[in-house]
């Protein structure tokens, strides 16, 4: 078999993404919201610009035998990251060249400081939805008509490079910052105690529950739990409830909260719940404000039973 490696075009290859760009428009006329009728007709100096775009980078997946068998391209833009004309010809496709195609680009918008990486994926399109959903892709829950045939549906799909699931081994930090304020050094306990762990494995196994962490450098500087409550009010729809949010001291200030708390608004209407809740102790008074400031509203009183 041959080998094939991932390329980054040069600013003066505008003429290698031409031929590659126009093979995928012509192969997959129904994976992209461009056409080859419209790009056939670009001059040399319109592909020279896109390499020249300083916001962009380009990869090709060159077969030492079979030239140029794959392509991807990640737009920075206000948003994040845009991940867009991704393609693979069909006799290299099973190769695993997909996967390397976007893992190179998703690395180098994360190089780039990205926080968040988004694409676009034609509904009908199973191969590509199974492998963003392996990459930690998750539908935003927008829609919309394919550009290039308005037939087709396509949705929108998100990756956080800030925020993940929790693994067994991000415990101890978790339960460092949950004991890391007045109330929560007063309840928590040693970080390696194995009651955490035990815990971690009973949300992990738990498909309504996710602990989410935040992670910068390799360091989780904040955390929050999902859980998502079945009920039959609001016509049976789920709500979804947030609590254990803490945030690093050393980045506290730096909007890490804020964006902590939109990022699972977005994901939880995503899933179709109806309402987000979550309860705040009556002595953390910069909490309130802070929920009041996200558009949270004070509507309810809470009680809680303190059983040991």
């Amino acid at each position: 078999m041959t080998e094939i490696a991932i390329v980054q075009l040069g600013p003066d290859e505008g003429e290698r993404l031409r031929d590659v760009r126009l093979r995928a428009l012509q192969e997959s006329p129904d994976a992209f919201g461009s056409s080859y009728a419209r790009e056939v007709a670009f001059s040399a100096e319109d592909w020279a610009e896109r390499l020249k775009n300083p916001h962009s980078r380009w990869w090709v997946a060159e077969d030492d035998v079979l030239g140029d068998v794959g392509l991807v391209c990640m737009l920075m833009e206000e948003s994040g990251a845009h991940l867009l004309s991704m393609w693979v010809a069909p006799e290299a496709r099973g190769r695993g060249l997909a996967s390397r195609l976007v893992d190179r680009s998703v690395e180098w918008a994360r190089s780039a400081g990205a926080e968040q990486v988004q694409l676009w994926a034609v509904d009908g399109n199973h191969a590509a939805r199974a492998l963003y959903a392996a990459k930690g892709f998750v539908r935003s829950g927008k829609v919309m008509a394919l550009p290039s045939n308005p037939s087709l549906m396509e949705s929108h799909y998100v990756l956080s490079l800030l925020f993940r699931q929790a693994r067994k081994e991000d415990v101890p930090a978790i339960v460092r910052l949950l004991a890391d304020d007045p109330l929560g050094a007063a309840r928590e306990g040693a970080p390696d105690d194995t009651r955490y762990l035990m815990a971690f494995d009973r949300i992990e196994a738990n498909p309504h529950d996710e602990l989410i962490v935040a992670e910068r450098e390799g360091e989780v500087v904040g955390t929050m739990q999902l859980t998502y409550l079945a009920g039959l009010s609001r016509l049976g729809s789920e709500r979804c409830q947030i609590e254990g949010v803490r945030v690093a001291a050393s980045t506290r200030g730096q909007g890490l909260g804020g964006k902590m708390i939109q990022w699972a608004v977005d994901r939880a209407r995503a899933r179709g719940c109806a309402v987000v809740q979550l309860t705040s102790d009556k002595s953390r008074t910069d909490a309130h404000r802070f929920y009041d400031a996200l558009g949270f509203t004070a509507s309810h009183e809470g009680y809680k039973l303190s059983l040991g």
